[in-house]
């Protein structure tokens, strides 16, 4: 991995996406997070000050390691339990209809395989459980998603493996989910190329 993948990239994301915007966000999102919790995507540990107290376990998984002296002081800070992973969500190392949440925040849009790491979720989903999902992708706009397409492939490079333009609806339902909610908006302050959002909650579809 290049020096820009190791160290600019991280703390330019930590940075950006650390804003108050991205903050009220997560914790309009986690506010109904509850038992045993999974993470994919877990990036700096952003989410973690936004998760309720009565949360039993964090099992978090992110296949890359990222700032790793900001992710322990930010672990350390909280009440409970996390066990972090560092793997892909393609293949999770979990037994079925373990968790009673699970969480994805701004991470279903650089997953290579989304389908199948949605299928995994699915897998590990309680039947009573809910995945609870904030991304950014594909616009409704006609007009905008032409630019997202043709952004697509320096995006890609730039935000390394980050996609512009998926449906993210589209992806949780092919993955074996049913959507229960679904939000759309635009975020505040980000281009609409990269602020159109999707926030909501599944079930397993079975």
């Amino acid at each position: 991995m290049s020096i820009y993948g190791r160290h600019i990239f991280p703390r330019l994301m930590d940075w950006f996406m650390s804003g108050e915007e991205f903050h009220r966000l997560r914790a309009e999102l986690l506010q109904a997070v509850r038992g045993d919790v999974l993470e994919i995507g877990f990036g700096t540990g952003l989410n973690l000050s936004h998760y309720p107290s009565h949360v039993s376990h964090l099992s978090a998984i992110d296949p890359a390691i990222i700032i790793p002296r900001k992710v322990r002081a930010r672990i350390a800070a909280v009440s409970f339990p996390v066990e972090t992973t560092h793997l892909t969500a393609e293949n999770l190392p979990y037994p079925d209809r373990r968790f009673d949440t699970i969480v994805s925040t701004w991470t279903l849009c650089t997953i290579p395989d989304p389908v199948q790491a949605l299928r995994e979720v699915a897998r590990v989903l309680r039947p009573a459980g809910r995945f609870l999902f904030l991304e950014h992708g594909r616009s409704d706009d006609p007009r905008v998603a032409t630019w997202q397409d043709r952004l697509n492939p320096i995006q890609n490079l730039v935000g390394r493996g980050c996609n512009l333009n998926r449906r993210i609806d589209r992806l949780i339902e092919q993955g074996g989910l049913k959507i229960i909610e679904l939000d759309r908006f635009q975020m505040n302050d980000v281009p609409r190329i990269g602020g159109t959002m999707y926030r909501g909650s599944g079930v397993r579809a079975d």
